[in-house]
């Protein structure tokens, strides 16, 4: 048989603090975890945004080159 255990008033916000604290943990983890996502996708933007350049650039030398030898 299992043996009950008589609960405080004490004990219960003991217990309501601790899942206060937890949340309060969890939320901030997930705000930090939100700005590292930001500003991983600004990196991402600013990498793209330079290879689009630089394809780019590289077909305009790749067109020159082609009229340069006449090849169509």
């Amino acid at each position: 048989m299992v043996k009950k255990k008589n609960i405080t008033i004490e004990d219960l916000a003991r217990m309501v603090q601790k899942g206060f604290l937890e949340t309060a943990k969890r939320d901030e983890v997930n705000k930090r975890f939100d700005k590292v996502e930001a500003r991983l996708e600004r990196i991402e933007k600013l990498i793209l945004a330079d290879h689009r350049r630089r394809i780019e650039r590289l077909e305009v030398e790749v067109k020159e080159l082609k009229e340069l030898l006449a090849v169509k």
